[in-house]
């Protein structure tokens, strides 16, 4: 067996470790508590592994603040018909999330979006709204 046969295949090990690595867990960046916003559409990006949807809500002070929510991946809206359509940017919504548990930091793991205009919801069961 050659040494460069036998390297490769001694890193192939390390290069998966360091993909899987990359990816972080939810539980470990958001606490498990669950935080209601409302507020107006910024911007909604949607990619792989995770979309984001950022939006202008008050914080616990009332102060505006622009929050970045970690969502599902484009594929997995897409096959919940969320498109790169569905929310335009000005749309009133209702939100819940999980936030960061660095404290201060404007982000969360999106949990439910409600649509104010139309009822469109997200993360909720059908007909079920958020409060």
């Amino acid at each position: 067996m050659n040494y460069k046969a036998l390297g490769l295949l001694m890193a192939a090990p390390l290069v998966c470790a360091v993909s899987a690595f990359a990816h972080h867990s939810l539980a470990a960046t958001y606490l498990d508590k669950e935080v209601k916003l409302e507020g107006k559409i910024l911007d909604l990006l949607l990619r792989n592994p995770h979309s984001y949807l950022q939006i202008e809500a008050p914080d616990e002070n009332g102060v505006m603040q622009r929050w970045s929510l970690e969502w599902r991946s484009s594929g997995q809206l897409g096959q919940a018909g969320i498109k790169r359509d569905t929310l335009k940017v000005g749309d009133e919504v209702t939100i819940t999330m999980n936030p960061s548990r660095t404290v201060g930091d404007h982000r969360g793991a999106l949990k439910t979006l409600h649509r104010k205009s139309d009822g469109f919801g997200w993360g909720t069961n059908p007909g079920e709204t958020i409060e």
